[in-house]
């Protein structure tokens, strides 16, 4: 009962705060400069539109998304220091590969036949198998997130013979399969592009969820569970991978939207083999996405309790896609962003192309949200499936 008239006193709060944060973060959006390498947006009404969705969904982020509370920010910031130290002295922090172990096969796993929504669907189950490094700080508390510990896939396959599978990597918040293939088109790449499609549920999304809504956890200042939802990312895509090729996939591709973006990146470094590997709206440095979105004041008053970002940016070095050079072949590597973008600003994207050698790149005039139909990304996720051979033979997208 406590918990829960302490978290409505905090949501009161917030949401009475919000106009004066939102107010912040606009004055923080106006004074930065344009990214050298970014095409100017054009401005105007439809634009105005779709950037006001990204503002809607920030907003309602904003008065309800589960953060770290003061208590608990003398704890993080003591993890951080502790884990910076083992980091170093394992080598982490100056090859981020070897924080990264390579999983075991999958071999057993398990299916649900679903039929819905409006396309038929298994559903499959896996026990992760993930565990954070022994002596990590946070390791018992993440092995504690019981229904984190299973992983859980979406997968439409045709039948008949076996085709290329894309492996697409949801965004933040999602994790279900309504959001999902609604998020990806699934129809669209299913029948129309002739893929088989793949889609794994996040650490801590959906039906892995450990608080109210799924996600929670992965972004909210616990910077700990941040560094093990990643990897545990990296680790089950991994094991997925390995398993469709396993079971006869002809090529493997992969797709990921915002945080599906970055994990995409991340993977992009770590798994030579895979046959594409598309970037779409990409977030590419947690610290500096929350730098963007948190005012000012707020950053200087968690420095205040004694926690450092530039501690937590070290941290995060070993999760992160722009520490390691990419392994997939640069021919392969494709990438999409809003110009008008609010919630993951175009310097992600920019800064993820560069590191990727610039490859084939759109930039959309729209926002965060609206790249769901957007012709732009549509055309260059067509170009590249095509372009890379994972669209079956003998069926050639329209255009």
């Amino acid at each position: 009962m406590l918990g829960a008239v302490t978290g409505g006193v905090e949501l009161a709060l917030r949401s009475g705060a919000a106009p004066l944060l939102l107010g912040l973060r606009w004055a923080k959006r106006r004074s930065r400069r344009r990214q050298r390498g970014v095409p100017a947006v054009r401005r105007g009404v439809t634009v105005a539109a779709k950037v006001a969705l990204d503002e809607f969904l920030f907003t309602t982020e904003l008065v309800s998304a589960t953060i770290v509370s003061r208590r608990e920010r003398r704890r993080v910031a003591q993890e951080v220091d502790e884990a910076l130290a083992l980091f170093a002295k394992r080598g982490w922090l100056a090859d981020p590969a070897r924080y990264h172990e390579s999983p075991p096969p999958l071999e057993a796993a398990s299916f649900d036949e679903i039929a819905g929504p409006g396309l038929a669907y298994r559903h499959l189950r896996f026990a992760s198998g993930y565990e954070p490094h022994p002596g990590e700080p946070g390791r018992e508390r993440w092995l504690g997130y019981a229904a984190n510990r299973t992983a859980h896939a979406w997968l439409i396959k045709h039948p008949g013979r076996m085709r290329p599978w894309l492996v697409c990597i949801p965004g933040y918040r999602m994790g279900r399969p309504v959001v999902d293939f609604t998020g990806f088109r699934v129809r669209w790449l299913h029948r129309t592009l002739g893929l088989n499609v793949a889609i794994p549920v996040l650490p801590l999304h959906g039906p892995r969820s450990v608080g109210w809504r799924g996600g929670d956890g992965f972004l909210t200042g616990d910077f700990l569970d941040t560094v093990h939802a990643q990897a545990q990312a990296i680790w089950d895509v991994r094991r997925l991978v390995g398993w469709l090729r396993s079971h006869g996939a002809p090529a493997v591709g992969t797709y990921g939207v915002s945080l599906g973006g970055y994990t995409t990146a991340l993977l992009a470094a770590l798994e030579e083999d895979l046959d594409c590997s598309i970037a779409g709206i990409p977030a590419a440095d947690f610290v500096r996405l929350m730098r963007a979105h948190v005012p000012d004041l707020l950053i200087r008053a968690a420095s205040r309790v004694g926690f450092s970002f530039e501690n937590a940016e070290r941290l995060l070095r070993v999760v992160s896609p722009l520490a390691l050079p990419p392994r997939v072949p640069r021919e392969r590597r494709y990438l999409y962003a809003g110009l008008a973008d609010h919630l993951a600003p175009t310097d992600h994207a920019r800064d993820l192309w560069l590191h990727w050698e610039r490859p084939r790149v759109v930039w959309y005039h729209g926002s965060h949200v609206s790249f769901l139909w957007e012709p732009e990304v549509e055309a260059l996720v067509r170009e590249a499936v095509t372009a890379t051979g994972l669209t079956p033979r003998g069926l050639t997208p329209p255009a």
